[in-house]
């Protein structure tokens, strides 16, 4: 099985005790960790289970029924699971990985849209992107109290969105101040023939 964000958080989950896939969901957003990891569909969190079942990572531990809920499985993890959340945390924290975002793919393709264009949907972008920092902020100051290894990811997320606010505000700037212009036939002539 290949490492993913999922795949890591699940045996970090059950690394600390054996659960059931619903527990591993609510705890994941209970702690907040779902700003860095999707587990908005529980189908998702059951095929990483699954995968990391047939390789060994986890076991069952046991299936109860309870009057009021479904037959629920609880895993825990194996040797070999704690072995490889090992191996992909060292990994994932030392060795950056050559990703490949929608902004920057946007971004390279910006010359499509007009400079006036451009200006207005950087606008939303930083204004979405700034609403997003005030809620880390929030979480952070809220969070005061908690060990801080446990809200590394959110200052790294505020960060980034710190950093790309400004750049965004820098770039809108360089737009309207005409230090950074493009027209159709400029692109053309750059391009050249075929």
């Amino acid at each position: 099985m290949n490492s993913s964000p999922l795949a890591l958080t699940v045996l970090a989950m059950l690394n600390y005790e054996p659960q059931h896939p619903y527990g591993i969901q609510r705890r994941i957003k209970q702690w907040g960790k779902d700003m860095v990891v999707n587990v908005g569909q529980r189908a998702s969190l059951y095929r990483v289970i699954d995968r990391m079942q047939a390789d060994g990572l986890v076991t069952v531990r046991e299936t109860g029924r309870d009057q009021l809920y479904p037959e629920r499985t609880v895993y825990e993890i194996t040797e070999a699971g704690r072995e490889r959340v090992y191996e992909w945390l060292t990994e994932m924290l030392a060795v950056p990985k050559q990703e490949f975002p929608q902004f920057p793919a946007a971004l390279s393709n910006m010359m499509l849209l007009t400079p006036e264009e451009t200006i207005g949907v950087l606008e939303r972008r930083e204004q979405a992107i700034s609403r997003s920092l005030a809620e880390l902020e929030s979480g952070l100051a809220e969070a005061e109290n908690v060990p801080r290894v446990a809200v590394l990811e959110s200052e790294y997320l505020r960060a980034m969105a710190r950093t790309e606010a400004q750049w965004l505000r820098a770039v809108i700037d360089d737009i309207r101040r005409g230090r950074l212009s493009w027209s159709l036939e400029e692109l053309e002539a750059v391009a050249g023939p075929d």
